[in-house]
């Protein structure tokens, strides 16, 4: 039987002639999906998952610390998925440490014990979304050593900063007093925050460009003024966004700007935040205390942010 050709025809039937032909569609390979009951099958699945694959938690206590290097690509994540009753328990250390392992998402799960909670390293594009991570002794999400484009949204963190030292920040972006960390674009967003965070919700570090601060809710009744922790967000790096937040309970101010390092804290935009600043006994009150107000460093607050208690809105004109 000779096969039928589409070669000989006119140009205008050569798309239905192709479409009679019924060629079966390729079909695309599916993605692996790693089923894990254990803490030792989770340590295996870290090490020998790849690109596009999936690591699925079975409800259960994981106990230990967990550690990957593995890097995926924009369009070949590697998920790690569970739901909040997947716990994974560490008793020191970090409990989950991504550790040059680019573009993951981790979804559902619960972080608890250990020093840290969850530890981003030198990885680009990692994805938390609704995690659930309490109990440690620092804090709880941390965005470090160039981790750019990171994403943390959907999730609840509190009762960090266990050891005292008010080093128990709920998000934290870039690294105290240095300018080579470029966490840069890191996304925090519609988050839960608090109660009890040993530190200020957010801590957005110099040398840190483009971070968002949107939508979240927090909860400062955890601060301890050590290490001048007294307000939910500080913002040390440039051009941030901080937009449509709601705060609570705060020992002074709700959002502050500072310059640790020449240039830096520059740029930030305050927009539609809810600030609460009842109970606040610090020396400013402000719902947005900015700190380093210069020609050359601006800030903007928006009209459109309000507060109730305290001492005022900010010490800055407000821009309509």
């Amino acid at each position: 039987m000779r096969k039928r050709s589409c070669t000989l025809l006119a140009t205008a039937a050569v798309a239905a002639c192709l479409a009679s032909l019924s060629v079966p569609a390729m079909a695309s390979p599916r993605a692996a999906v790693i089923e894990v009951s254990t803490a030792a099958q989770l340590k295996s699945a870290l090490a020998a998952v790849a690109s596009g694959g999936t690591i699925h938690l079975a409800d259960g206590t994981y106990s230990g610390n967990f550690k990957t290097s593995k890097a995926a690509s924009s369009g070949s994540r590697i998920v790690l998925t569970g739901s909040s009753k997947a716990v994974l328990t560490a008793s020191g250390g970090y409990g989950l440490h991504l550790d040059g392992a680019s573009y993951w998402t981790v979804k559902g799960i619960t972080v608890t014990g250990g020093q840290k909670g969850i530890m981003i390293d030198s990885a680009r594009g990692v994805v938390v979304d609704g995690v659930t991570v309490h109990d440690l002794d620092m804090e709880g999400v941390h965005f470090r050593n160039s981790s750019s484009d990171g994403v943390i949204q959907n999730s609840r963190i509190y009762d960090t900063g266990h050891d005292g030292r008010g080093m128990g920040e709920g998000v934290y972006v870039g690294t105290a007093n240095t300018l080579s960390d470029r966490s840069d674009d890191v996304q925090i967003r519609n988050n839960t925050l608090g109660p009890g965070i040993g530190g200020e919700n957010v801590d957005i570090k110099e040398g840190t460009t483009g971070a968002q601060v949107v939508g979240n809710t927090f909860d400062g009744s955890g601060l301890t003024g050590a290490n001048y922790d007294d307000s939910w967000v500080d913002v040390k790096g440039n051009n941030v966004l901080v937009e449509g937040n709601t705060g609570t309970k705060t020992t002074n101010d709700g959002y502050q700007t500072h310059t640790q390092q020449s240039g830096w804290g520059c740029g930030t935009v305050f927009r539609n935040n809810r600030s609460s600043l009842s109970g606040a006994t610090g020396p400013t009150q402000l719902a947005i205390d900015v700190t380093n107000a210069t020609s050359s460093c601006r800030t903007t607050v928006y009209a459109g942010n309000t507060v109730t208690g305290g001492k005022g809105l900010t010490n800055i004109a407000v821009t309509t």
